[in-house]
C-alpha cells in the first residue's frame, strides 16, 4: 500500500444538481473524469467512496476501486474517513480528499499538494488561485481564503480564515479557494473526532472546524482555476471548457 492515497467522496443527492457525478462530459461521466485525473497524478491508490450503488458499480466496471459507505455523513470529510478507516485500515500516512465535482483540475496540483504534505509542516494542506474580478470577490458561491502572506511565489503559507463574503475588507492576501485537501493521518483522525464548530455550521465550510480548533492549514498557489460543478450552468460551462481542451 502506498503512503499516500486519494479518496474521492461522491454521492447522487446534491441539492442544486442531482445525479451530478453521472452527468456526461465528452461522453464520459463526471466522476470518471475525476478518477482519471487522480490516477494521472500517480501518487498512490485512488478510491471513490459513495453511498450510491450506481456510482459504485460505474467505478468498479471502469476498472477502478470504490467503497460503499453508509448513507448519511454530516460532511464529505467524514465520508472520506470511512473509506480511510474501513478500506485502507487507517494505514496511509497522507490522505488527499479530492472533490468529485472538479473534473478539470490539473493532476500536477495533486502532486504539488502531496509533495508539501510530505514535509509535515501542517495538519492540512490545500490550494488556492487568483480571484479574477470583483464579481468573484463578491460571489457567495466562491469560497475565499485569507492567508498570512502572499502565496503567488509558489510558497505555502498559513490560512487565517475562509469566507464566502466580505473577505476583501480584511486582507490583501485573499484568494479563490480550491476544494482539495491533504491531511496527515493524525490530522484526519483528530478532525473527524472534533464536534462540528460554530463557524463551520454558520458558513457551511468544513475547514472552519479545523481552524477553530487550532489545526494548521497551509495554502499553496495554483495558476489553474478548476471549476467546481454545482449547477446546470456550471455543467454547461465545464463541457465547453473540456471539449475545447480536448481539441487542442
Amino acid at each position: 500500500m502506498s503512503s499516500t492515497v486519494i479518496i474521492i467522496p461522491s454521492r447522487l443527492q446534491a441539492q442544486r444538481l442531482p445525479d451530478k457525478p453521472l452527468k456526461l462530459i465528452n461522453q464520459k461521466e463526471m466522476i470518471l473524469h475525476v478518477y482519471d485525473l487522480a490516477i494521472r497524478s500517480s501518487i498512490g491508490e485512488v478510491l471513490v467512496v459513495t453511498p450510491d450503488k450506481a456510482i459504485f458499480e460505474l467505478v468498479e466496471n471502469y476498472g477502478g476501486k470504490s467503497f460503499l459507505s453508509k448513507d448519511f455523513h454530516e460532511t464529505g470529510t467524514d465520508r472520506v474517513f470511512e473509506g480511510f478507516n474501513k478500506f485502507f485500515s487507517n494505514k496511509p500516512e497522507f490522505i488527499i480528499n479530492l472533490q468529485g465535482d472538479m473534473p478539470n483540475l490539473n493532476a500536477k496540483d495533486i502532486i504539488k499538494l502531496k509533495d508539501y504534505l510530505n514535509k509535515k509542516k501542517c495538519d492540512i494542506a490545500t490550494l488556492a488561485s487568483t480571484l479574477e474580478s470583483q464579481l468573484e470577490v463578491n460571489d457567495k458561491n466562491i469560497v475565499k481564503v485569507i492567508t498570512k502572506e502572499s502565496i503567488e511565489n509558489s510558497d505555502f503559507f498559513e490560512a487565517i480564515d475562509f469566507k464566502r463574503e466580505d473577505a476583501a475588507k480584511e486582507s490583501k492576501y485573499i484568494y479563490h479557494h480550491i476544494g482539495i485537501y491533504g491531511f496527515t493521518k493524525e490530522a484526519l483522525i483528530r478532525y473527524v473526532n472534533l464536534k462540528r464548530s460554530k463557524l463551520e455550521i454558520e458558513r457551511k465550510l468544513e475547514q472552519m472546524r479545523a481552524l477553530e480548533n487550532k489545526m494548521k492549514i497551509h495554502v499553496g498557489y495554483t495558476e489553474s482555476s478548476p471549476l467546481s460543478v454545482d449547477t446546470e450552468e456550471d455543467l454547461i460551462e465545464i463541457r465547453k471548457i473540456m471539449e475545447k481542451n480536448d481539441k487542442k
